[in-house]
């Protein structure tokens, strides 16, 4: 079991601080998509830092499980919404949106199953 928690939290924050970075460098996918969602392009910058702690809280998890279990659940709420968001504007691109969710809720299941 330690190795599934393992494997799947380090690909979860592996995969949600990369689109974190993306985020805070200012890459124009999350800009492009801002513009889609109809959210002002200044948002990336605290969406970004949102992921980043996401991300840097599920690492912290592996020496702090509490921390581990928040962070995956607060990344879960941040896709929940960003689903949200999407359905919003009618907008039904929604395959990545559903591997982040994923990724962040398979994290949260697999610390709650190991602790």
């Amino acid at each position: 079991m330690f190795a599934a928690y393992l494997v799947v939290t380090l690909l979860a924050a592996a995969v949600v601080g990369l689109a974190a970075v993306a985020n805070l460098i200012g890459h124009e996918y999350p800009k492009k998509q801002a513009d889609r969602m109809r959210l002002p392009r200044w948002w990336t910058l605290p969406l970004g830092t949102l992921l980043a702690a996401g991300a840097l809280g599920l690492l912290a998890g592996l020496a702090v499980p509490v921390l581990g279990r928040l962070a995956a659940a607060g990344l879960v709420l941040y896709f929940l919404v960003a689903f949200g968001v999407h359905l919003r504007v009618r907008d039904r691109h929604l395959g990545v949106v559903s591997a982040f969710f994923c990724l962040a809720a398979a994290a949260l299941v697999v610390n709650l199953a190991y602790h």
